[in-house]
């Protein structure tokens, strides 16, 4: 009995180490389904992995569909920023796609309110 309480401890190991292979989003700036007064000046997302910068994006959509996001995105270590042109009130979407250091790529998106 002893023996298989050790092996079903090692593979939840082994398991919960698979499960942070990968770079998951953190938080965010401005936040996920938040609502800002002004449009923000970038966009800032943060994962629970160092991202590879060659590899990483951001793109962003103001409330006209028209893409917002202004230049490269910039990596620092576990964040990736994109800087914003204004896009007055409304929905904006941000869509992310990143690779992490180990090499597993995961995306995603979310939207953000801007008005008073």
């Amino acid at each position: 009995m002893r023996r298989s309480s050790l092996i079903i401890a090692v593979l939840l190991l082994l398991a919960a180490g698979k499960a942070d292979a990968h770079a998951f989003l953190d938080r965010a700036e401005p936040r996920v389904g938040n609502k800002v007064a002004t449009p923000p000046r970038e966009v800032t997302l943060t994962f629970t992995q160092k991202l590879e910068a060659a590899f990483s994006t951001i793109t962003v959509t103001g409330p006209s569909g028209q893409r917002v996001d202004a230049g490269k995105a910039r990596v620092n270590g576990n964040q990736i920023s994109v800087s914003l042109k204004g896009g007055g009130v409304g929905t904006y979407h941000v869509n992310w796609h990143v690779l992490s250091a180990d090499t597993h790529t995961t995306d995603g998106s979310f939207t953000f309110q801007v008005g008073p």
